[in-house]
């Protein structure tokens, strides 16, 4: 009897050791990890090929890398959008997060190293965004940011995809992705163009100066220090409050089990 009281009180550890062991695959793919080859049996765009010949031209480039599925002329194909409209900040969104270009256009899009060197992406982004008309946003300048201001937006328009550490949502089969590895030239064009099915926040949403409290706030998230304890993986209350529960409730039941065991043997000596 003794031994199978102590066994449910193991319970809860075993039930929050599971919790651990499932959360933190989850929160270290949202927050550190470069997307995999699969991600929930999904195929994801492989990474650019490291033997790509070197070369400067945008139009040769894009010509080589992009024309097949975009045209010739960057108005679309049966295989890919036209990039009229998308501007500067449209095209550096894509080609900076290495979500494009890709091998294959039902591959499914996510972060990796970006496929060129800063100076012939920047070249590429001005040749294709001119190809197309030269029309759309341009990237964002930034200037200094509010973090606490910005705390606010995103609460408002962000967390409830990204959630509110930045570390992206498990909810919708991970397809959400981590803002924290996001420069903030990257975070700007995001909200001005709502890439994929995000909406985009054009100045009558956020302002300048609410863009720049947004990207900061954003950066602070990559410096967490979790001053309260153990951060659970940034996943939120939800899953603070159920380690809490969990955890608790091991303790306490642990504790009632040997009090009364004790009690027991007491009242047996006398």
């Amino acid at each position: 009897m003794r031994l199978a009281s102590w066994c449910w009180c193991l319970v809860p550890f075993a039930i929050a050791a599971a919790f651990e062991v499932v959360s933190a695959p989850l929160g270290a793919r949202a927050d550190e990890k470069p997307p995999a080859t699969y991600d929930h049996g999904v195929r994801l765009a492989p990474n650019p090929r490291q033997n790509i010949p070197l070369e400067s031209d945008p139009a040769r480039i894009y010509l080589r890398d992009c024309a097949s599925c975009h045209g010739a002329d960057a108005h679309g194909t049966e295989l890919g959008p036209s990039l009229a409209g998308a501007g500067r900040a449209g095209v550096f969104y894509w080609l900076s997060t290495g979500r494009m270009p890709i091998r294959d256009a039902g591959e499914r899009l996510g972060r990796r190293a970006p496929a060129y060197p800063p100076e012939t992406l920047d070249r590429l982004v001005d040749y294709a965004a001119a190809l197309a008309g030269g029309h759309g946003p341009d990237i964002p300048k930034l200037g200094p940011g509010n973090v606490a201001d910005g705390l606010q937006l995103f609460g408002l328009e962000c967390a409830s995809c990204h959630a509110w550490s930045g570390s992206g949502s498990i909810i919708t089969d991970g397809k959400v992705p981590t803002v924290r590895r996001a420069t903030p030239e990257q975070i700007a064009t995001a909200i001005r163009i709502g890439p994929g099915e995000m909406p985009a926040f054009g100045p009558a949403a956020f302002d300048q100066r609410q863009l720049n409290d947004v990207v900061a706030y954003v950066q602070s998230l990559k410096h967490n220090d979790d001053a309260g304890g153990w951060g659970i993986f940034h996943r939120g209350p939800l899953a603070e409050g159920a380690a809490a529960l969990v955890l608790g409730l091991g303790v306490l039941l642990a504790a009632i089990t040997y009090i009364g065991t004790k009690a027991r043997s007491r009242e047996r000596a006398d």
